[in-house]
């Protein structure tokens, strides 16, 4: 038996309240942590946890072991990053999550380049447009864009992306270019929503009603429907510069002053950083940029 190992499996199970959980969280099959926590009960001559057929429970062995091995396990890491700081190599596993369009786009290359240059490095990166719980799921860090929560993470600012108004040349050609806000009413607007947000869309302190035949959680949806002459879409710098680079998405109403979102790096306070993930933002800073690149490429004047 791995002590480390079968220790690490134990925090999980009981952090998260499950094998199957604490499996994911792992990457492993839930017949190995449940064999590890066995075999570390076993060794330690107590039971650690009381199963039921619903739930699981600490013994009292349990929660003083837990205090334990959580502070134990807190100080292998933070020496491991400590001694990190120094080494030429990073080595070890990264959890990343991100959103999944921004992610495709800006964030999956960097972590393929970041491998290259650490080959020694194990990376899981997972894309998916929900809030991940990174304690719970195991996250070392997530790429966050717009406001964020309050919460006992910790937010490093990495850069930034506008919202920007678009349409196809088409749409414009058909039902005139707006000249203010208050002609987007008489459009057709393609409307983002994520999980129980509303559709309205952001300008400076305030927000506009509009309404449109399509509304989507997925921005790349919206964006190819407003190539094709739906409607005008309210869409993220970082997820329009192709489009409007190509000449299929023509910006409108630039004059407008426009949404600012930052873009954040989110990771559990530790007192020391893991040298994989400090350089791994290192990284993310340096090649996004400030203004990003996307903009940049935009031409669009937007310093």
């Amino acid at each position: 038996m791995n002590l480390l190992d079968a220790m690490t499996a134990f925090v999980r199970v009981a952090e998260l309240g499950s094998y199957t959980r604490a499996a994911e969280a792992l990457d492993l099959s839930r017949t190995r942590v449940s064999r590890q926590v066995m075999d570390l009960e076993e060794h330690l001559g107590v039971r650690l946890l009381q199963r039921t057929t619903r739930r699981l429970h600490l013994t009292e062995a349990g929660e003083r072991y837990l205090a334990r091995a959580l502070g134990i396990l807190q100080a292998l890491e933070e020496a491991e990053a400590e001694v990190g700081r120094g080494a030429s190599e990073i080595r070890g596993r990264l959890r990343v999550n991100g959103p999944m369009s921004f992610g495709t786009r800006h964030l999956a290359p960097l972590v393929a380049r970041f491998m290259v240059e650490h080959p020694a490095l194990e990376v899981r990166l997972d894309l998916n447009d929900r809030r991940v719980d990174l304690l719970e799921e195991g996250y070392d860090l997530a790429i966050r864009i717009g406001s964020l929560p309050d919460s006992s993470l910790v937010a490093r600012r990495l850069t930034r992306c506008r919202l920007l108004l678009c349409a196809s040349p088409d749409y414009l050609a058909e039902h005139g270019e707006p000249c203010d806000l208050a002609e987007l009413e008489r459009h057709r607007c393609l409307r983002y929503r994520s999980g129980h947000s509303g559709t309205d869309w952001q300008f400076g302190g305030s927000d506009l009603s509009v309404r449109g035949p399509l509304e989507s959680n997925n921005g790349d949806v919206l964006t190819q429907a407003a190539e094709l002459g739906l409607g005008i879409v309210q869409q993220p710098s970082f997820l329009v510069t192709e489009s409007i680079r190509s000449g299929r998405l023509v910006p409108i109403l630039s004059h407008e002053l426009p949404v600012t979102l930052d873009i954040h790096g989110l990771y559990p306070a530790r007192r020391h950083l893991p040298a994989k993930v400090e350089h791994f933002l290192e990284l993310l800073a340096e090649a996004w940029g400030e203004p990003p690149h996307w903009e940049r490429e935009l031409g669009l004047g937007l310093e």
